[in-house]
């Protein structure tokens, strides 16, 4: 801990908060650079999905029309 006599400049805490600054930026970089094949292959599965589920239910409500020759 800091002692009493000792004062705290502006310097001193625009400096601390450039390092915080800094290290945030550094660990956001990090999970952008592994959040991105993630999230595309995320992308993918979800549209394989939301297609099946369609062609599910497509077939199961179609309409069929007979035609019939009289």
């Amino acid at each position: 801990m800091a002692d009493d006599n000792e004062k705290i400049s502006k310097d001193d805490i625009h400096a601390s908060f450039r390092s915080l600054k800094d290290d945030i930026d550094q660990s956001a970089e990090e999970a952008a650079a592994k959040a991105v094949p993630v999230l595309a292959i995320g992308g993918v599965l979800l549209l394989v999905v939301v297609f099946l589920i369609g062609r599910r239910v497509g077939r199961t409500k179609s309409t069929v029309v007979e035609i019939r020759r009289i």
